[in-house]
């Protein structure tokens, strides 16, 4: 007897549908049964206004949960860093597959390289934290550039500086790695630099909290390091009271080496920025601690830097956050 396929539920564009055919292909290859892809446009894909104004938080992915309560799909693949700080108790995030990089790229005409962009140079970017780091950066380094502001999928935002109206244009590592363009990147930019989304490079399973047998299924995909990690740097986030769209920046990372007398060495690191996306005023603070055995302990992780960041004048810098 033919087994009734998994549905499972994606945006259209063509990082979306990468990476949703490669968790595809996972849960095939876990579960033994036959995985189609539904499409479905949200309201952040039809949309041409900046993300901060159209609200950032969940515009991507509420046509998606939507049709996972109304049983249309059986589950459905978020980018993580697109997913609201708050999780439904109708939906469960069943698993966070292993991240890929978080990094952000920098894409430019005659392969520079950040600091090598010309004075004046137009720098293309769809995030207010981008801005704000690339900013702080600029002034630092004596440099000259102006950030503007764009939207459109990966062949519009590069086609913006093959076309010659932008010297460069900002995108996560991640996306160009799932659809095979890193070949066309100039520069990965150190995260010293450009401090990631929290949760970018990673992605969210998700399913009705009612499918238990699928949940315990699709939970063989899930990276125990990757979800702690993501917990804290969205724990960060919340506590901060910040949208995806706000200009924050986290990332967890575990530090593994050698101490004295042969001891090792197994920590998290939990780095946060926040600031003027004009770049003259940034809060960029850390925290280390023991890696967090649980998502409860990478939460409280999160909580606690953001409470330094917010004495040290955090809040007064995201003007911008998603409402």
């Amino acid at each position: 007897m033919t087994q009734k396929p998994l549905r499972l539920g994606t945006r259209r564009s063509k990082l979306a549908m990468a990476q949703s055919g490669h968790i595809a292909e996972s849960v095939r290859q876990l579960t033994g049964r036959p995985v189609e892809l539904v499409e479905i446009t949200t309201y952040g894909d039809v949309s041409r206004e900046q993300l901060a104004q159209i609200g950032g938080t969940g515009v991507f992915v509420t046509a998606l949960r939507e049709a996972l309560l109304r049983g249309e799909i059986d589950f459905a693949v978020h980018s993580l860093k697109d997913l609201p700080t708050t999780q439904p108790e109708s939906l469960t995030l069943a698993a966070v597959p292993r991240r890929e990089d978080p990094r952000d790229v920098l894409i430019a005409r005659d392969g520079l390289r950040l600091a090598e962009l010309p004075h004046g140079a137009r720098v293309g970017t769809g995030s207010p934290r981008r801005m704000a780091q690339l900013n702080a950066f600029a002034r630092q380094h004596g440099l000259m550039i102006e950030t503007v502001p764009i939207r459109g999928n990966v062949d519009t935002r590069i086609g913006y500086v093959r076309g010659g109206e932008l010297d460069a244009v900002v995108l996560a590592a991640a996306g160009m790695n799932r659809i095979g363009r890193a070949a066309e990147v100039t520069e990965y930019l150190a995260t010293e630099t450009v401090l990631p989304a929290p949760g970018q490079g990673a992605l969210a399973i998700e399913c009705a909290t009612s499918n238990v047998a699928l949940a315990a299924e699709l939970a063989g995909l899930d990276d125990p390091g990757t979800r702690v990690a993501v917990a804290a740097e969205r724990s960060l986030l919340a506590a901060l009271e910040a949208g995806c769209s706000a200009p924050v920046g986290a990332l967890a990372e575990t530090l593994t080496g050698s101490g004295g007398q042969g001891e090792v060495v197994n920590e998290m690191r939990l780095r946060g920025v926040v600031g003027s996306t004009d770049g003259v005023t940034l809060v960029r603070l850390s925290t280390t601690g023991p890696v967090p055995e649980n998502s409860d302990r990478a939460l409280a992780l999160g909580r606690e830097l953001a409470a330094e960041m917010l004495a040290k004048g955090a809040a007064g810098l995201m003007g911008e956050r998603a409402h």
